[in-house]
């Protein structure tokens, strides 16, 4: 199963942590509010993970103590704090392994233009800067509950970004264990009884796969702590809203909002409809709403899923910002927005484990948001990378 281990590298100083630690690379969208935010500050890790000149900036960093070293191994118990929820996981090193060997899960295919982007962030820098986000089985809260009942936080503060991100306003809290210590060692007996599912990072951790690393910078977190929101789109088709209008029935309350399962509400500048699926698969991939829209929806539009990563045709968006699908199709940018009932863990489980055995069997593209995201910045890993692999 799962090998950990204690991290080494470099990490922000106490009062540096609000100010570099930003959102994931791949939720900042080119020219929104939130990638004009973090362009504004001069010391946001977003110069080094979306910036044209990582390498330099990160030895502005060490320079400046933006970034300091840390090379005593340790894990980083990490919480986030939002509305009235806790959610507590780890930052640790986990021994790279192939999918084949059922260590690591995966349930997304990855994207060579993306891997290489990352593969090519890593060769620039020699760090890993962004963690793959890990579910286990194993029971590793209680640990998690009592460090941070008993250790004093190494860093706590309020995440700040103008609100354009589902991580603004968290409150984050970071304590610091030694490998050598009790708590760290209970984290690595939990580990090795259990495989890790990757809930988000899937290109990270094929990059760090591809460049033959030892080592990943992961967070790792129980599987009941993992909340995965609805991905809803918006569509513009080949052919108008005119050639689906008939499948859909008119909602009578004025409210976009997420539908029950096997269901869907669609937004059109003609109201707001509701789609039933016509028929449920009995495979686990089939069952999926996302798989069912496919099937049953894009067909109509003159839509194939091949076109999942063109702009023109598809956004994705959670389903806290439903109120940005609607302005963009208010605006004509898009002719219809989609909302649709959030994958279950469950779910997500039964197919990354059909996966394990058949590597063409993964989740549809753009089905799962696993939310809130996990900061990045918090440390970064020092890579020693080996032969490629893949």
């Amino acid at each position: 199963m799962a090998e950990i281990c204690g991290l080494k590298g470099l990490r922000p100083p106490r009062e540096m942590a609000a100010q570099i630690t930003c959102p994931p690379y791949d939720v900042v969208k080119e020219g929104s509010k939130l990638e004009h935010h973090l362009r504004k500050n001069d010391k946001s890790l977003f110069h080094i993970t979306l910036g044209d000149h990582p390498k330099e900036t990160l030895a502005r960093f060490i320079r400046e103590s933006v970034l300091i070293r840390d090379d005593e191994p340790a894990m980083y118990v990490y919480e986030q704090r939002y509305g009235d929820k806790i959610r507590r996981g780890f930052l640790t090193g986990v021994k790279v392994s192939g999918y084949e060997t059922g260590d690591i899960i995966r349930h997304e295919k990855t994207f060579d233009e993306k891997v290489e982007r990352r593969m090519w962030l890593t060769r620039e820098t020699g760090y890993a800067f962004e963690p793959v986000w890990l579910l286990t089985k194993s029971p590793v809260r209680v640990v998690l509950d009592q460090v941070a009942d008993e250790f004093p936080p190494l860093y706590e503060f309020t995440s700040d970004f103008a609100k354009a991100s589902e991580l603004h306003g968290i409150v984050n809290r970071v304590f610091r264990i030694p490998e050598d210590g009790k708590e760290a060692r209970a984290l690595k007996e939990f580990a090795a009884h259990e495989p890790l599912y990757i809930a988000d990072g899937h290109h990270r951790y094929h990059s760090a796969l591809c460049l033959g690393q030892d080592h990943c910078l992961a967070y790792i977190c129980e599987t009941d702590d993992a909340e995965i929101l609805a991905y809803n789109r918006v569509v513009s088709g080949l052919r108008g809203f005119q050639t689906v209008r008939d499948r859909l029935a008119l909602v009578s309350e004025n409210q976009f909002r997420t539908p029950p399962k096997n269901s869907f509400m669609i937004y059109a500048r003609e109201g707001i409809f509701s789609m039933k699926a016509g028929r449920i698969p009995d495979d686990p991939i089939g069952r999926l709403d996302c798989r069912i829209l496919e099937e049953e929806l894009y067909p109509l539009l003159g839509l194939s899923p091949e076109m999942i990563e063109d702009e023109k045709h598809f956004d994705f968006y959670p389903e806290s910002e439903m109120n940005k699908m609607t302005d963009l199709v208010d605006k004509g940018a898009y002719d219809l927005a989609v909302a649709l009932h959030p994958v279950d863990i469950r779910e997500l489980m039964a197919v990354a484990d059909l996966g394990v055995h058949d590597p063409n069997i993964v989740m549809p593209e753009k089905s799962t948001f696993f939310a809130p995201k996990i900061l990045s910045g918090l440390f970064a890993l020092k890579i020693q990378a080996g032969e490629r692999l893949c």
